[in-house]
């Protein structure tokens, strides 16, 4: 299955997807099991499913842009150990999208942000096939996927995005994969209760205004959230863009690694 390109009914919607533990496609008792699920039945994105998937995935870092460049199935890529056994006999067998992996290296490069070199044998890693195996069950849209840049800040990731803009018109879904907080080492059990120090996710305060002043220091998960910021409008767009760049002119490049 190819990617056709013309305009779609309306402009898909771009998500950021914190994904939290990769068990959640095992264990229906994370609260997340349960929202990706749903994806399709509560029409997160539309009514239409799209022509095809493409994953900015935390998962995937190099020094320039890449893709994957698959024709047939993506591979299942099992790239974290100490899981549940059963986790490593899943596989999600989504055909490849090397049409939209071309197209997106069209766009990239003709935004400055080449060379964007495709990989022939990677397929799709746990930040990308595990949240689709709730959404798209059925495998049966196109996926690829695009790496992120280890060494380039935020306001790179963000232009980066905005390259990618004309994808929503084209009837492809672009997913940024990660999660928002990633301090593995403090994760508790679900019924714990929330540490002090943690925000809380109260609307206006807490976690959304921590995520928003926040997401510039982070590292590859945070990238992939940067990645979808250009959705926002264009005055909250240009705000967060200065704040990002004076951010980095005080701390200095290294404020993003």
């Amino acid at each position: 299955k190819g990617l056709t390109v013309h305009a779609a009914a309306a402009a898909m919607d771009t998500f950021f997807l914190s994904h939290g533990s990769p068990a959640i496609c095992i264990d229906e008792a994370i609260p997340a099991h349960g929202f990706f699920r749903s994806w399709l039945p509560a029409a997160v994105a539309g009514t239409q499913a799209p022509r095809a998937v493409l994953v900015v995935s935390a998962h995937w870092e190099t020094d320039t842009p890449a893709v994957n460049v698959v024709r047939g199935t993506n591979d299942t890529v099992h790239d974290l150990p100490g899981l549940p056994d059963e986790m490593y006999k899943l596989r999600y067998p989504a055909p490849g999208a090397p049409e939209l992996a071309r197209r997106t290296k069209e766009l990239l490069e003709g935004a400055g942000f080449g060379p964007v070199s495709e990989e022939h044998g990677r397929g799709l890693d746990h930040g990308a096939w595990v949240p689709l195996m709730l959404m798209y069950p059925e495998a049966d849209v196109p996926a690829c996927q695009l790496s992120l840049q280890t060494g380039r800040d935020g306001a790179y990731h963000y232009d980066l995005g905005a390259a990618l803009a004309p994808l929503r018109d084209e009837g492809v879904l672009v997913l940024g994969s990660g999660t928002a907080t990633h301090n593995l080492r403090e994760l508790g059990p679900l019924d714990a209760p929330v540490p002090q120090w943690a925000p809380t996710s109260t609307p206006g305060s807490g976690t959304r205004s921590w995520t928003g002043g926040t997401v510039g220091h982070g590292k590859s998960d945070r990238r992939a959230l940067i990645v979808f910021v250009p959705k926002l409008s264009f005055i909250r767009r240009r705000q967060w863009h200065g704040q990002v760049r004076r951010r980095e002119a005080i701390q200095g490049e290294g404020a993003l690694r």
